[in-house]
């Protein structure tokens, strides 16, 4: 591939898990029955530059603000319609100016707000059918929407301006819940992420690799790894058909799970794989990691899904033991 590096990983990677540690640093929970602390279903995170934490809580339809040490500092949004109020939060952004911006999907709208919790403005996203979104370092944004086209609906990658004007495509792939007539829980689909230089990592989950584009589009990168596909437990078929019986269309299992099910970047451009590899308890996965080159570093384990990077710092939605959740921060070490 003509000024394409491409990168080709074994099985192993290069270091042992040991080069990876987390220490728990702050838990940010109920406190003596106080609802500031109190979350019900807690959607997105976002950290700013003076680690102060926004929790976006979905069912609340808010955002609390914390300090760096987890105290409250006040409560943005409440559900409604009207100015500064929301439907259905579903993701949190914040700008290199410090402005707040959440996603509404039931309202198909992106409000911007001030840090003090002021609306900014509203923009509308009423002609574009929203998968996932993101933002750059410039505050366009990335996002992959569905293309109602009858003779061939397909899901898109576009850069968009602040405006949500569309500015580039990237790429397209057909789109995979379109027309189904069989039930697969496991249909391959796209997952990509916006690293700090805005290049855009993007794959599709029926094969192990990934591919890296610079911000104007062009292909810079392509890593690809060896691994050995794990096969779906009877157990696990039979749970996947059993929760598919009141759906009017016949389940399709395959023998074997994708090679991974999700992936994202850390504030230093690592880009951490999510495979379906559990222990045996079933809480958390086994993460493959990458360089930002796309070297195959290290396996770990973690026991709850990354949800935001900062500073060297992890950040992570969890549950105590009734149920709830609780927003925490671990300090990262690497030894590499």
């Amino acid at each position: 591939m003509d000024g394409v590096t491409v990168i080709k990983n074994p099985k192993e990677p290069i270091y042992g898990e040991d080069v990876f540690s987390l220490e728990e640093e702050l838990s940010i929970k109920e406190v003596e029955g106080r609802e500031e602390y109190i979350f019900s279903l807690i959607r997105s995170i976002a950290v700013d530059d003076r680690e102060r934490i926004f929790v976006l809580d979905i069912k609340e339809a808010n955002m609390k603000v914390f300090d760096r040490d987890g105290n409250y500092i006040r409560t943005i949004g409440k559900k409604g319609q009207g100015p500064g109020e929301m439907i259905r939060p579903w993701s949190l952004f914040i700008t290199s100016q410090n402005e707040i911006i959440i996603h509404d999907r039931t309202k198909r709208r992106l409000i911007y707000f001030s840090s003090d919790g002021n609306q900014i403005k509203s923009v509308s996203l009423s002609k574009v059918f929203i998968r996932t979104i993101s933002l750059d370092s410039k505050g366009n944004f990335i996002a992959d929407i569905h293309i109602r086209k009858p003779e061939e609906p397909l899901i898109e990658l576009c850069k968009f301006d602040s405006n949500f004007n569309n500015l580039r495509s990237y790429v397209s792939y057909p789109d995979p819940w379109s027309g189904q007539t069989t039930i697969n829980p496991f249909v391959p689909y796209l997952c990509w992420a916006v690293d700090k230089n805005d290049n855009i990592i993007y794959g599709y989950t029926d094969k192990y690799e990934f591919y890296v584009l610079n911000p104007e589009g062009n292909l810079i990168r392509k890593a690809i790894r060896k691994y050995t596909p794990l096969r779906i437990s009877r157990d696990e078929k039979k749970m996947l058909t059993e929760q598919a019986k009141n759906i009017p269309f016949k389940s399709d299992i395959p023998k074997y799970y994708p090679p991974y099910a999700q992936f994202m970047l850390d504030d230093e451009g690592r880009i951490f794989v999510q495979t379906y590899e559990q222990p045996e308890d079933g809480k958390g996965f086994y993460y493959d990691v990458f360089d930002p080159e796309g070297r195959y570093i290290t396996n770990i384990f973690l026991k709850s899904y990354p949800r935001a990077w900062k500073k060297g710092k992890l950040f992570t939605i969890e549950r105590d033991e009734e149920g709830y959740h609780i927003i925490k921060r671990y300090k990262v070490t690497w030894k590499y």
